[in-house]
């Protein structure tokens, strides 16, 4: 049984989600990602603006006037959520965490793949495999990928994308979509992630939260990794700390950005705080431009 204050956040999160996917997401979803291929389905007469190539030389012939093949797309197509639920996707310095955001936009993928009649699969993952979902279809399956993201309870802290990927890589035969949703918050995974993307559509959701890139003026302070448990005491009143730390997040991000123009991927970054509508929005105009 789930509490009732459990259950109401569920729907909420539903209806926020569900409505994005109807209104705003599906038809680009739709457009941003191919099918597995063509199959033949009729002939028809040819009409003014049909593509010449697409005329069935046999039966023209056979009946004195112009008919071209009609073909539709094998729709079905699998996406996998491959999210990060390590420690420090707690942190959160706006209205809402990185895990919070990242139920959301998790969600709202889901709801638009199964809108479009594809199977969605989750696998959660900090430094081992959390928890594995099997691609499914509907509604109901979509909510236990909700319930999931909202209330699995990671038995690991810290993050680890190889194995991760390589978990994929493994169990997942039929190429597929994969939403690699994280902070990046590791290192060691540029072989295995290159291993995926010949195998999948790999697209990687970077989450982050402004604290991250820059740090307040608040006087002397410990700060604890929540992944290592490491602390480490920093004064914020001084200029240079200030300005260490921002450089520091920095060539870590354009490290990783580098890494994915490298591999010719296209991050999402999102937020906290922020509406990652946008940010999909973007993604998936790109993806229709190249289409």
């Amino acid at each position: 049984m789930i509490p009732l204050e459990l259950l109401n956040k569920l729907r909420r999160i539903k209806i926020r989600t569900s409505h994005l996917a109807d209104d705003m997401l599906s038809g680009q979803y739709h457009t941003a990602f191919k099918g597995r291929g063509v199959e033949f389905e009729e002939v028809r007469p040819y009409h003014v603006g049909d593509d010449v190539r697409s005329i069935d030389w046999n039966v023209t012939a056979r009946y004195g006037e112009p008919y071209v093949k009609l073909f539709r797309e094998e729709r079905e197509l699998t996406v996998m959520l491959l999210v990060d639920l390590s420690a420090s996707q707690g942190l959160g310095t706006h209205y809402q965490t990185k895990r919070e955001l990242v139920t959301e936009l998790g969600a709202t993928l889901a709801f638009s793949a199964v809108k479009n009649n594809d199977k969605v699969g989750l696998n959660l993952f900090t430094d081992g495999i959390e928890k594995v979902v099997p691609p499914g279809k509907g509604s109901r399956h979509v909510m236990r990928l909700i319930l999931e993201l909202m209330y699995c309870n990671p038995m690991g802290s810290g993050t680890d994308i190889k194995a991760a990927l390589e978990h994929l890589n493994r169990t997942v035969k039929r190429r597929s979509i994969v939403f690699l949703v994280s902070d990046f918050q590791d290192d060691n995974y540029e072989k295995t992630l290159r291993i995926a993307t010949r195998k999948h559509d790999v697209i990687p959701v970077v989450v982050g939260d402004q604290r991250e890139l820059e740090i307040p003026n608040v006087g002397l302070v410990e700060l604890r990794d929540a992944e290592s448990g490491q602390i480490v005491t920093l004064d914020t009143s001084s200029r240079r700390h200030r300005a260490l730390y921002a450089e520091h997040a920095k060539r870590v991000g354009e490290k990783r950005d580098a890494l994915f123009t490298k591999l010719k991927m296209d991050p999402i970054h999102i937020q906290t705080g922020d509406d990652f509508v946008d940010p999909l929005r973007k993604f998936f105009h790109k993806r229709e431009a190249r289409r």
